[in-house]
């Protein structure tokens, strides 16, 4: 057996490995996608003030040896995610999409599944609706209703009073404030 039909077989084996080959519309060259669970648990053997450093570097090992390309670039949200807990607790497994572009490097990029995706455009989309709702409907005009000259308006009857004013002090305090000031102040022999 070729070493290409070996490579191919344990790719199709591996169910850690998903292909997805896309072609851009003007250009010749495919690009080849691949989404891969990284386990970055060995991390952990080196010494806890290198970490995400050692993280860092095994995820371009990584690709380096899954994708056979040797320029490795990570976008920002990856380093971000490996950061995220600082140097000493990078985590244990994550999730990337690798994806090998014309100019002859591979991307590596976070991986964020097509259902959550669709999840979360569900649940921002349904928000705006029905904020689009709410400006939509028709809002009622405050115009007077004509009545019959004939009739007199009913007056209300006698309004009722507000429990407390806010000035209001209950009466414990004001005997109390009464008291205090009822007693003499002694001076202070220096």
């Amino acid at each position: 057996m070729s070493l290409a039909k070996i490579r191919h077989a344990t790719e199709i084996m591996d169910p850690r490995v998903k292909k997805k080959k896309t072609v851009r519309p003007g250009s010749n060259v495919q690009d080849v996608e691949r989404v891969y669970t990284i386990n970055l648990g060995k991390v952990l053997l080196s010494p806890d003030n290198q970490r995400a450093k050692r993280a860092v570097n095994m995820i371009k090992e990584f690709a380096r040896h899954h994708m056979k390309i040797e320029q490795i670039k990570l976008e920002e949200d990856v380093s971000h995610l490996l950061w995220s807990r600082g140097i000493r607790h990078p985590p244990r497994k994550i999730r990337v999409r690798m994806t090998k572009t014309d100019e002859g490097y591979v991307l590596v990029s976070k991986y964020e599944g097509e259902e959550e995706s669709i999840e979360k455009e569900e649940k921002k989309a349904e928000p705006e609706k029905t904020e689009t709702e709410l400006e939509v409907e028709p809002k009622p005009a405050a115009e007077p209703e004509l009545k019959p000259a004939a009739e007199p308006e009913p007056k209300p009857a006698a309004e009722p009073k507000p429990a407390a004013k806010p000035d209001d002090k209950p009466e414990f305090f004001k005997k109390k404030d009464g008291e205090i000031k009822k007693k003499p102040k002694s001076k202070s022999k220096d």
